[in-house]
């Protein structure tokens, strides 16, 4: 068979509510030379029936136990045949054109090893909401990917299979098995990848325009248990500062405090102001680089934490849906 340019790697677990449409999203894709290689990742729903009713021959389903996330989308790369590498999770989808930019972006900056875009979000409905995410697009640094994560979410970027090559690594329990993101998290797999990655050098990371992504907010989903993300987000810093320590030393606490800041965020749009009031006075405890860098965003978190904390809850959706005027929840 000949080789497609595009590898989709996408996890399915337990999605059977959302994952017709992120499969949908990307037959809708303007540029068709992929392939759709969906992880089975040992899930009890059914999922992967409905994946399976697709009979598109750029499809193809392989099965394994449960690993988790960072499991799976290892499975998948592995498996990739293409050059490139697009990471979709099951409950999010793509605008039409979205492989097409990246495809043209990757080819003609072969300096470039991860592609990536903005991203809108949607509820668990699939309606668009204000919120987005309209990241930092050139010159990126170990430091933003650390403090600021640029790439956002995990559909967002298009990734070259080479510049995965270089930090790529055998599984400790199996051998044998070549890993690409670490199977020890269950959360926070994506920027520990990206940090390794930037720290490693010989690719950059650069975005594209555009909100070609629909990220979906899920209640009770990983994103909504804050305490755990932020205790994931925790051991990949002590992951980094065994291999990197200058590094972590000089950007850590202004990189826990953007963390924190972020949480609070997420706590507000969760409805729990007093939480969200907690995890500001942390966060300006460790480092007044939030405070610094972006005073008019620390500000209004601050005035949203109160509010949610102190106000009916109908006037704190319409403030958290335009908190920043449509733009950056992070």
């Amino acid at each position: 068979m000949t080789k497609p340019s595009i590898s989709i790697i996408m996890p399915v677990y337990n999605v059977q509510r959302y994952v017709a449409a992120a499969i949908e999203s990307v037959l809708a894709q303007t540029f068709g030379d992929f392939e759709l290689v969906i992880v089975d990742d040992g899930g009890s729903d059914r999922s992967v029936e409905i994946c399976a009713s697709y009979a598109d021959p750029r499809i193809r389903i392989i099965s394994q136990r449960n690993r988790g996330l960072a499991g799976a989308r290892n499975s998948g790369i592995s498996a990739a045949r293409g050059e490139y590498i697009a990471l979709l999770d099951a409950d999010d989808s793509w605008s039409p054109e979205k492989l097409a930019l990246h495809k043209i972006h990757l080819d003609n900056n072969p300096y470039v090893g991860v592609s990536y875009c903005g991203s809108r979000f949607m509820d668990a409905e699939g309606t668009l909401l204000r919120q987005a995410q309209r990241p930092k697009l050139e010159n990126i640094t170990a430091r933003d990917i650390l403090t600021r994560n640029p790439i956002g979410n995990g559909s967002a970027p298009v990734i070259r299979k080479s510049a995965l090559a270089t930090i790529a690594f055998e599984h400790p329990d199996e051998r044998g098995r070549e890993c690409f993101f670490d199977e020890g998290f269950r959360q926070s797999e994506d920027i520990e990848l990206w940090i390794r990655m930037a720290l490693t050098g010989g690719f950059r990371f650069e975005g594209i325009d555009g909100l070609l992504t629909h990220y979906r907010i899920v209640s009770g989903g990983l994103s909504a248990n804050i305490a755990a993300q932020y205790d994931s987000w925790n051991r990949v810093l002590v992951k980094t500062m065994a291999h990197a320590p200058e590094f972590v030393a000089r950007y850590g606490d202004e990189a826990r405090a953007f963390q924190l800041r972020y949480l609070a965020r997420r706590a507000v749009q969760m409805g729990d102001g007093a939480f969200a009031l907690i995890l500001l006075k942390e966060a300006f405890a460790v480092s007044f680089k939030p405070l610094v860098r972006e005073p008019v965003k620390s500000a209004f978190t601050f005035v949203a934490a109160a509010a949610a904390r102190y106000l009916p809850n109908d006037f704190v959706n319409r403030l958290a849906d335009g908190w920043t005027g449509g733009r950056v929840l992070r």
